[in-house]
């Protein structure tokens, strides 16, 4: 079986220092927002470019503080609007609602999958405070025009970068994270940047906004039982912290392989019945995700099981057709639904094989010429 994510191999590579890093954490006695987390914030906005980090408890809760944080400083508040992608993984809408915002979906440009930007100006209001761009799968937002929109109606740019860590915009030349006000980012095992737990984090050029974030992550309290703000609890463990840390080293050669196998499968995938992913420029995608597109999506993910091929779907069921969000299920996105209908993700890692890429090669490249 060629798995589609094989975690436990890509934290082998490391289990030495991983080992060591948590042993040091053990030894110290101080397991939340010590010396380990500190050094992690500072070395991943370094990473990014940004000035600040703050370490939080998940992805969500980094967007979610974000927009509170906008509300406690009184930029945001209940029913204004933030425009964001229809097509996206349901974290972003939610962080959305939680702050009792409302969101305002904008279909995806069907090539790139992200959110297409000439129709963002039709949906803007007197009630759009913000502009939440999503580099789906690995691959930065084209953020120059998404900016210019910013300054022409004063909005703020919040990027949700949990599948994109050291993705480069291809027309700032920013990393991710470095180019809006404020950006989210998830450290879920399975990321590029990956935590062997939950955890997330918030970079930012706004010290301010930093400060606020990093108080109403922590109870709403800025100095040990005094409270600013009715904060939560949200941070970054000193355990996952020392982990990151290790990871953080190799975070480039990971995405450098990832390239590779990218490269491999745009190289010799040659299938009528397969859309490959279109990329802008090879520093804009870190290839999270190698997705595909097929109308005969059901056929071929069966037909690779069968032929010991594990894949999975990013995502089966549009935001807007959840359950969840029953109020929006008559509403069209024709384009979001069409992408939810037919995308397939093929396995891709930082430690995946040429000599597998290969197999999944030549099978996907026989799938319906010989029958199946």
């Amino acid at each position: 079986m060629i798995p589609f994510l094989d975690l436990k191999q890509i934290n082998a590579q490391y289990k030495k220092e991983i080992l060591e890093a948590c042993e040091k954490v053990i030894d110290s006695g101080w397991y939340i927002y010590g010396k380990e987390c500190k050094a992690f914030e500072k070395e991943f906005a370094s990473y990014c470019g940004a000035k600040y980090a703050v370490g939080v408890a998940n992805g969500l809760d980094a967007l979610t503080l974000i927009i509170r944080a906008y509300k406690e400083l009184g930029i945001f508040k209940d029913n204004d609007e933030i425009i964001v992608p229809s097509n996206t993984y349901i974290a972003s809408i939610l962080a959305i609602n939680e702050n009792n915002l409302n969101p305002i979906l904008v279909e995806p440009n069907i090539k790139t999958y992200n959110i297409d930007i000439d129709r963002i100006e039709e949906k803007i209001t007197s009630k759009t405070k913000a502009i939440m761009v999503v580099h789906l799968y690995g691959q930065a937002v084209e953020m120059k025009k998404v900016m210019e929109l910013s300054k022409k109606y004063n909005l703020k740019v919040i990027e949700d970068s949990a599948q994109a860590h050291g993705a480069v915009d291809s027309t700032t030349f920013k990393k991710v994270g470095n180019i809006g006000d404020a950006s989210g980012f998830s450290f879920y095992p399975g990321k590029n940047l990956g935590a062997l737990g939950d955890g997330g984090a918030v970079t930012t050029n706004d010290k301010i906004l930093a400060e606020t974030i990093r108080a109403l992550g922590n109870y709403g309290s800025h100095k040990k039982y005094k409270n600013l703000y009715k904060g939560i609890n949200s941070r970054l463990d000193e355990l996952q912290s020392a982990i990151l840390r290790v990871k953080l080293k190799y975070l480039e050669k990971e995405i450098t392989h990832r390239r590779e196998i990218a490269n491999y499968y745009i190289d010799n995938i040659k299938n009528r019945d397969i859309i490959l992913p279109k990329i802008v420029n090879q520093l804009s995608h870190v290839w999270h995700l190698f997705v595909i597109r097929t109308p005969k999506r059901e056929e071929l993910q069966r037909y690779l099981l069968e032929h010991n091929i594990q894949t999975l779907v990013h995502y089966p069921i549009p935001p807007h057709k959840q359950v969840a969000y029953r109020e929006w299920n008559r509403n069209c996105y024709t384009i979001s639904e069409k992408i939810h209908n037919e995308v397939m993700s093929l396995p891709i890692s930082g430690i995946q094989t040429l000599e597998d890429t290969q197999k999944i090669i030549d099978i996907v490249n026989i799938f319906d010429k010989k029958g199946f």
